[in-house]
């Protein structure tokens, strides 16, 4: 093959078809062509018009929607599954925390599997899965039955759930991924308050009673499960450029059509288990996501202990029945609408200052968060009488679930501006740990209230939380000193400045966004940190 004028002998440019075609040359003087995306073309995510962007978007959202929906309508059928199964209210409530379980660990694999088989097949199977689960929930006659429908159905709900952050890189430049990662986070907790609006007068319905809350779903879940295949195409630029290469193989009987991820990407097992082994070595050795998984995952179990505190302090302070009980609920919707209006605010401010603080520009809106999440919980504790109007709780709530908001939104972007490549192992270990703690803090939500009450139960969350107020404080600091020891980090800030230096080093347009990407971008042995020193 010629050598175009201006190209250096042994690598090669040309466009066939719409492809990129880079044919370099080999030890052992074989060649391998490289296949790419030239610049717009349509098959290329980055070039999506649009308006296929935010349909691709708000149909991945829409599975956090549905998860939202499922985890916290549950609970409010206890009334009477509770009596038909013959279970009690520790059993019950096991149902919230093995769902919780389920969508804890499963991100510790699906990244992996995601690179693969790309992010279209995943979803497809997880809405499915999804769906059936509700089907045996429905007709479920024990409370084993119940649970292990549970947490199955918390297994699938990860996959589609935690792949939207990862869809976001896909299609979205990076200045661009604010606005798309705020929409995701608002349906993600504001969906919780949208379940018990509907289940809770499904429940006050003699003829309906709590089996019709999964059958409701089922029919939610079974037409979103429809569409899946046909609205969120694939949208991982490496599986796509695999795909064209394979196909160009096929077509003219060349084996040296390849793409970069073809050849630097190791077989699946391996990816498995760094994946797995990654995630918790992040986690237990890098201050930065230690400290923000134990704060957002302390402000996730205080939101599942409040959801399931409310129907009790409703119905036994202010006399609220099932279906008025349920309506109280929006509060938490309100929450999370709020903090995607001021986190407006928060880009504005990370514009502005970015370039003198770096990532801890990030981090203005958390230090508030930090703040305003104890003062709700002590206008929910010492509102808990009779003699307040219970407005005073309702507005406690959506301030503690604004703060949470905040919360959430601020580690994901600051963790993913962090550690780069590695951001998917970093926010599956956050993942694992809040999802752990949401699991364990229901359990122990009656006893809790029982024995201290709802003044000072809530109080002693109340305190916890001030003792975290330091955490963003700190790290907006001290970041820049703590991530200069960090090995992953160094790592990350390595690869930035060569990525600075020449465009050449790019491999492709997905890996610009690897900050943001479910396994932060195509895998490289020669960026990675050894897994043993």
């Amino acid at each position: 093959m010629s050598t175009p004028h201006g190209i250096r002998s042994g690598e090669v440019t040309a466009v066939e078809h719409g492809d990129t075609l880079d044919v370099r040359t080999q030890p052992h003087g074989k060649d391998v062509v490289y296949v790419e995306f030239e610049k717009n073309d349509p098959r290329n995510p980055f070039s999506f018009s649009k308006s296929k962007k935010w349909a691709i978007l708000l149909m991945a959202c829409f599975s956090t929607l549905l998860v939202g929906l499922s985890n916290a309508s549950y609970n409010m059928g206890f009334p009477s599954m509770i009596p038909e199964l013959g279970c009690t209210q520790l059993q019950a409530t096991a149902g919230l925390s093995l769902f919780a379980l389920g969508f804890g660990l499963v991100p510790l694999v699906s990244a992996s599997l995601s690179e693969e088989f790309g992010r279209q097949p995943l979803y497809v199977i997880s809405a499915i899965g999804f769906a059936l689960m509700f089907l045996m929930e429905a007709l479920g006659n024990n409370i084993e039955t119940i649970l292990i429908a549970r947490f199955v159905q918390g297994c699938f709900a990860s996959t589609g759930s935690t792949m939207v952050g990862g869809t976001v890189a896909d299609i979205f430049e990076p200045p661009e991924r604010g606005l798309p990662m705020s929409v995701f986070a608002c349906i993600s907790l504001g969906s919780t308050g949208l379940g018990p609006a509907f289940a809770g007068w499904v429940e006050m319905n003699p003829r309906l009673r709590w089996r019709w809350i999964p059958w409701i779903l089922l029919i939610i879940s079974g037409v979103y499960a429809l569409l899946v295949p046909v609205v969120l195409r694939e949208t991982r630029s490496e599986v796509l450029l695999s795909r064209i290469a394979a196909r160009k193989r096929k077509e003219t009987g060349d084996n040296r059509y390849r793409t970069r991820a073809d050849n630097e990407r190791p077989p699946l097992r391996s990816l498995l288990k760094t994946s797995v082994t990654r995630s918790v070595r992040l986690l237990l050795t890098e201050p930065i996501v230690l400290f923000l998984s134990l704060w957002v995952g302390f402000a996730w179990g205080v939101m599942y202990v409040m959801m399931e505190s409310i129907s009790d302090v409703f119905e036994q302070l202010h006399g609220f029945n099932q279906g008025e009980v349920g309506l109280v609920f929006l509060a938490t919707t309100v929450g999370p609408v709020l903090g995607l209006a001021c986190n407006f605010v928060q880009e504005r401010l990370y514009e502005k200052y970015s370039p003198m603080r770096g990532v801890e520009a990030r981090l203005y809106q958390a230090i508030a968060g930090a703040w305003l999440a104890p003062i709700a919980m002590f206008i929910y504790a010492w509102t808990a009488y009779t003699s307040v109007n219970w407005i005073a709780q309702a507005i406690a709530i959506a301030l503690f679930m604004w703060a949470t908001f905040t919360i959430f939104v601020s580690s994901f972007v600051y963790t993913a501006d962090c550690y780069g490549i590695f951001a998917s192992s970093a926010l599956a270990g956050n993942g694992l740990l809040r999802n752990l703690m949401g699991m364990a803090f229901p359990l122990f939500t009656h006893q809790m209230y029982d024995n201290l009450g709802y003044q000072w139960a809530n109080t002693m969350f109340a305190f916890i939380a001030m003792a975290m107020v330091p955490i963003p404080v700190v790290l907006f600091k001290y970041g820049p000193r703590i991530r200069a020891h960090s090995p992953f980090c160094q790592v990350v800030m390595a690869q930035e400045a060569r990525q600075s230096a020449s465009a050449k080093y790019l491999t492709s347009d997905a890996e610009r966004g690897a900050a943001w990407d479910e396994k932060g971008g195509t895998t490289h042995a020669k960026h990675d940190v050894p897994e043993n020193k």
